[in-house]
């Protein structure tokens, strides 16, 4: 009997070690959310975006931390959603997953940008699409032009071989759940602005398309022709039009809402 006990005080005590650890180690935070929502960005070229603003570092990085600062803000003050902030200097608050980390699977929501220069390996493919079978959801932007679709099919053909790619429909639940919205607007860069147009690359006609499951779950958004992370960035820049902003956030606001509640 007194074996026994040993045994159990021994064990008690491995645990309370591995919980102790496991508060002290750094990368615990990327595990456990301490957040209902956080801003989770996927770096699909295990690129490193510098600490200078304005999305220095990898494509992967564009317009890192200041998207996410602005359109969290947008977030918590539009819903009730109990989101994490995300600070504009060091993008505190916010996440970087990585496809090699297990990690991504405590986000419902993940975010990629400048998908035109996206090549995801085997490996990565496999992960993303367990990722989003299991519920996932993955909103991707700020990609233009035939050449940028070319490319960013290719890695999609690697998710999902099988999966057709197709307009959402106007009266699709993702339209709809929280605000109404509609596809003739297109959101642009602040660049292309600049110049007096809302296009570049050639990419003229924005288009609001999508992959679903097998039960109708849209699982991959894919906003082309398009950059809503500008309009996020330049919320409070003088010369963006508010109305895009407003229609970034509304549009992602509500795929924010439909990843949690689908």
């Amino acid at each position: 009997m007194k074996m026994k006990q040993n045994i159990v005080v021994l064990a008690l005590a491995a645990l309370a070690a591995a919980n102790e650890a496991l508060s002290q180690d750094p990368l615990a935070d990327s595990y456990l959310p301490s957040h209902e929502f956080q801003f989770s960005r996927l770096m699909y070229s295990g690129g490193n975006c510098l600490g200078l603003g304005y999305g220095w570092g990898s494509d992967e990085c564009v317009d890192w931390p200041h998207a996410e600062h602005y359109f969290m803000q947008g977030l918590t003050r539009l819903t009730r959603v109990n989101g994490a902030l995300v600070s504009r200097h060091d993008g505190n608050g916010g996440r970087r997953i990585n496809l090699q980390n297990d990690s991504l699977f405590n986000f419902p929501w993940l975010y990629a940008v400048e998908v035109g220069a996206w090549r995801l390996n085997e490996l990565q493919a496999e992960k993303l699409r367990e990722y989003l079978l299991r519920g996932g959801f993955l909103m991707v932007d700020d990609f233009h032009g035939a050449l940028e679709w070319s490319r960013f099919l290719n890695s999609m053909m690697r998710i999902f071989p099988d999966r057709p790619i197709i307009e959402i429909p106007e009266n699709d639940e993702v339209m709809h759940v929280l605000y109404d919205l509609n596809k003739n607007t297109q959101i642009h860069g602040i660049y292309p602005l600049i110049n007096g147009r809302t296009w570049e690359k050639g990419g003229v006609n924005p288009r609001w398309r999508g992959v679903y499951d097998d039960e109708g779950r849209l699982m991959v958004a894919i906003n082309f022709n398009m950059d809503l992370g500008d309009a996020w960035e330049h919320a409070d820049t003088p010369g963006y039009p508010a109305p895009m902003t407003a229609m970034a956030y509304r549009f992602a606001v509500n795929y924010v809402i439909y990843s949690m509640t689908h």
